[in-house]
C-alpha cells in the first residue's frame, strides 16, 4: 500500500470505554459521509457509494470517497480514497481518553497543488475533522 505524506493531525478529548468511542466514530461518520455523493461525482472521488456493515464488521465497507481498509476495534480505523487531485487517507486513533484523526494525502500536479490550497491551507479540511471529533466527543 502506498505510504502517503502526513498531512495534520487533530485531537478531541472522550469520555467513556473506548468501544463506545469506537462506535460513536463509525455513527458520526455514517452521518457526515452521507450527503457526499454529490461532491463525490463533482470529484471523480472512489469509492462513490456508502456500502458494508457499519454497524459491525467494517471489513470491505465503504463511504462516498473512503475506503475502509483497516479496522482494529476500538483503537484504529484508517480510511482510504482517490479523486481527480488527490488520494489520501483518514486515520482515527482512540487511546483512552481522547480520539485523533491523522491526515495523510499527496496532491499531484498544478490541479493537486491549487485543490491542496483550496482545501488544506484555507483551513476548510482542519475546520471538518474539528467538527467530526467534536461531533464524536458529543456522540457518548
Amino acid at each position: 500500500m502506498e505510504r502517503l505524506p502526513y498531512i495534520d493531525e487533530y485531537a478531541a478529548a472522550v469520555a467513556g470505554p473506548p468501544e463506545r468511542t469506537w462506535d460513536a466514530v463509525t455513527r458520526v461518520l455514517r452521518g457526515e459521509l452521507k450527503g457526499a455523493r454529490g461532491l463525490t461525482r463533482i470529484l471523480g472521488a472512489a469509492p462513490g457509494e456508502r456500502t458494508g456493515d457499519w454497524n459491525g464488521d467494517l471489513d470491505g465497507a465503504t463511504l462516498p470517497g473512503f475506503a475502509v481498509v483497516a479496522a482494529r476495534r476500538p483503537e484504529r480505523l484508517e480510511l482510504r480514497g482517490r479523486h481527480r487531485f488527490a488520494r489520501y487517507s483518514l486515520v482515527f486513533l482512540i487511546d483512552g481518553d481522547r480520539v485523533r484523526a491523522q491526515t495523510y494525502a499527496t496532491f499531484p500536479g498544478v490541479k493537486g497543488r491549487v485543490y491542496r490550497a483550496l482545501v488544506i491551507s484555507s483551513g476548510a479540511h482542519r475546520v471538518v475533522t474539528q467538527r467530526i471529533l467534536r461531533r464524536v466527543a458529543a456522540a457518548h
